[in-house]
């Protein structure tokens, strides 16, 4: 998928966060945590001043623990990759694929933040992150994420056509745990960008892009179907999968104009120029065959289909 996904567009599609933004964003969590933790820790050091010293020190450690590990980590899950420093700079925690993140990444992402933030005081995370061609910390290449910039101008964000309404549902059965997320971001920076491409080109990266897709998921693409409407369709599904999973069971429905003519639109295969229509030649007008009949001012009628201009030649002529 490397000649397919460029880096071009992943920089269109994903823009990846810099070390300056990101860092500015992870004081302010630190700023936000370590304030929280020194409310709560002297309201327990008032409420616990009872008891003796292992058991203080129990709950101190339970308290670091919970409100500097699991806080950041739990605020980052509810906010789908928002937290509070983020959401100031304009900044958001992604797959890499583009999609939400869930619990797992971010506890990846924190349990590893321990160490190369608050233990080596974020030189580890400055280092990893001025490495990495996409500005990744190491949390970020083991839990698969990556800090992308949210406020981006408008008009240049890559919009995911949806596909035509009679393909609606049709892969509610498909198996899409197979397929990578470097297919999926293939995929969708082509569909973003297949109204830049040359027709002929763009479709056949669309059944490129079918095949490997249809290869992933067992399912072959099915008759009929343009491959760039069932790029479209499948994406379409995994996103209400997606909505379906983060706001609940209920419906996701697709978004987009109704095409009630259930035409394919701008998924249908390449238009060529169409061949130069030859001119409509005619035969001239057979002249009279009486000329001094304009002369005379007589009516000249014109020739009728089957007169005897048309017809083979019997040897009699009438007479002038």
């Amino acid at each position: 998928m490397s000649e397919l996904v460029t880096g071009e567009a992943v920089a269109l599609e994903l823009r990846p966060a810099r070390l300056p933004s990101r860092a500015l964003a992870v004081l302010l969590d630190l700023m936000a945590v370590v304030a929280v933790y020194v409310v709560v820790t002297i309201a327990l050091v008032v409420a616990t001043a009872s008891l003796d010293e292992a058991a203080q020190t129990a709950i101190s450690i339970a308290l670091f623990v919970l409100v500097l590990v699991g806080g950041p980590i739990l605020v980052e899950t509810l906010s789908h990759g928002r937290s509070l420093g983020k959401l100031a700079c304009g900044l958001r925690v992604v797959r890499d694929d583009g999609g939400p993140i869930r619990f797992r990444h971010s506890l990846v992402r924190g349990l590893i933040g321990v160490i190369e933030i608050l233990m080596t005081l974020g030189v580890v995370a400055c280092i990893a992150s001025l490495v990495s061609a996409r500005g990744r910390r190491l949390g970020d290449v083991f839990a698969g994420t990556l800090v992308v910039r949210e406020r981006v101008p408008v008009g240049r964000a890559g919009f995911v056509p949806p596909p035509p309404p009679w393909l609606a549902g049709r892969f509610s059965g498909l198996d899409l745990s197979a397929v990578p997320d470097g297919l999926w971001l293939a995929v969708r920076q082509y569909l973003t960008r297949m109204g830049q491409l040359d027709p002929q080109v763009g479709w056949s990266m669309a059944e490129r892009l079918a095949s490997d897709l249809a290869g992933r998921t067992g399912a072959p693409v099915p008759p009929g179907v343009p491959p760039a409407a069932y790029l479209a369709a499948v994406v379409q599904e995994r996103q209400a999968r997606e909505a379906r999973r983060a706001f609940g069971q209920g419906p996701a429905e697709g978004g987009g104009p109704v095409d009630t003519a259930g035409s394919v639109g701008a998924y249908g295969p390449p238009v060529y120029p169409a061949a130069a229509v030859a001119p409509d030649v005619r035969p001239a007008v057979r002249p009279s065959a009486d000329p001094g009949a304009a002369v005379r001012g007589e009516r000249v009628a014109p020739p009728r289909e089957g007169s005897s201009a048309d017809r083979p030649s019997t040897g009699f002529a009438p007479p002038a």
